[in-house]
């Protein structure tokens, strides 16, 4: 009798965010939009959808705008999201820094630093962390009106729902469980999630990628990741990895991965893999006015741009297996759109042409017809994949929820 009581409660819980969360949606990705609008979208009786908003215009969640023009009857106000007041502290953690960034509802930047952090062991990484995450909070104190969030990205493996760590590439971690660890620190709800998966939701949400529901980002920086989109939601595994794009073998006779197998595509398309070719080729006497001083990633593809003969090799080269790979992804998945992500993308005049050839010959024409590979909108914002993490929480209600019983004095 007990149990079916607590499932009774329990249920009443998941039914209230649900229906708080599919009008909270409507307000945030349709408004201005009225109530009447709102029950017709979500098929909610008038009653839940007045009750519902009333409890977000008194959290401070929604505001009522300019009344809507009149259809013959009585003037309907319509409601849009408040994004102003909420804010959210965004990490992207690195291998020897984080950049920290102050995002409102919006998706807004109202503040930056990147902050040092060399430890190489998972105690002393954390107290620095926290360390750095409150001394950005005290700086920018004046800008934060309420924050209701705490969000970091990382490289590694994640365990998204519980927040915890599983592995990191640059330093040894024990199941390290960084939400609790935020949560317990600064008292506010926090997330932790993989950088590539959150860069590719934070492209749904404000990017390339709003316009569809299935995308794959590719991203090429000190190794390949892929983040899948299926139905406008991270595509994740039971335990909550998927998209090593980088270990899909393309040269069996390749060279060694850190991963222990030969070929795998991070061997070739990674920047500091693109940049060793381009000081082979120049050692060997390639024709090119790249020096062997000048071999980054940014000389090498504004070269290839303007049509330095090196150049155009090593990232046709690199397009090609690239292609390789996410025309095994294309097969796979049957994306709508194909984002690139990473310094590379400065080349995508060569690029782009070298990875289109390889998916022509190798994706299934009916998956391939009309796919349009891009370039990401947000190579610049480092941390707007943490802010993802936040939005998709009040979206789907469970941080919305929160803020809701939590009301501030």
């Amino acid at each position: 009798m007990t149990n079916s009581g607590k499932g009774q409660i329990g249920n009443i819980d998941l039914v209230k965010q649900l229906n708080g969360a599919v009008v909270y949606r409507l307000i945030d990705l349709e408004g201005p939009i009225s109530r009447i609008q709102i029950a017709e979208l979500s098929q909610l009786a008038p009653a839940s959808v007045t009750k519902i908003t009333r409890q977000l215009l008194e959290r401070g969640l929604i505001k009522e705008v300019d009344q809507q023009a009149s259809t013959g009857g009585r003037r309907a106000i319509s409601i849009v999201s408040e994004n102003r007041l909420f804010h959210t502290v965004a990490v992207r953690l690195g291998r020897r820094d984080a950049t920290i960034t102050l995002f409102d509802m919006s998706s807004k930047s109202l503040a930056e630093a990147v902050y040092s952090l060399p430890e190489r062991s998972q105690d002393a990484l954390e107290v620095s962390l926290l360390q750095a995450i409150a001394k950005f909070i005290d700086t920018y104190q004046r800008k934060i009106r309420e924050l209701i969030a705490i969000a970091i990205i990382l490289p590694g493996l994640v365990e998204p729902e519980k927040g915890i760590v599983k592995y990191m590439p640059h330093i040894k971690v024990d199941n390290w469980p960084l939400a609790e660890r935020l949560e317990t620190h600064f008292s506010v709800k926090s997330f932790v999630g993989h950088d590539i998966r959150s860069l590719a939701l934070a492209e749904h949400y404000f990017g390339a990628t709003r316009d569809c529901d299935d995308s794959i980002l590719v991203r090429v920086h000190r190794g390949t990741g892929a983040g899948i989109i299926t139905k406008g939601q991270v595509f994740l595994s039971s335990n909550g990895n998927v998209g090593e794009i980088g270990h899909i073998q393309i040269d069996p006779l390749g060279e060694k991965c850190h991963c222990g197998n030969f070929g795998c595509l991070e061997t070739v398309a990674a920047n500091a893999a693109i940049e060793q070719r381009v000081r082979t080729l120049l050692n060997q006497g390639y024709p090119s006015k790249l020096t062997l001083d000048e071999c980054n990633i940014g000389a090498i593809c504004r070269a290839a741009n303007r049509g330095d003969p090196l150049a155009v090799e090593v990232i046709e080269h690199l397009g090609r297996y690239l292609g390789k790979a996410i025309a095994i992804a294309i097969n796979m998945f049957n994306p709508q759109k194909i984002v690139l992500a990473g310094e590379i993308t400065e080349a995508t005049k060569v690029l782009i042409p070298a990875i289109q050839s390889c998916i022509n010959t190798q994706a299934l024409e009916e998956f391939r017809t009309g796919l349009p590979i891009v370039t990401t909108e947000l190579n610049h914002q480092s941390a707007i994949g943490a802010f993802a993490l936040v939005k998709r929480a009040m979206l789907n209600g469970v941080l919305l929820q929160q803020l809701l019983e939590n009301q501030t004095s």
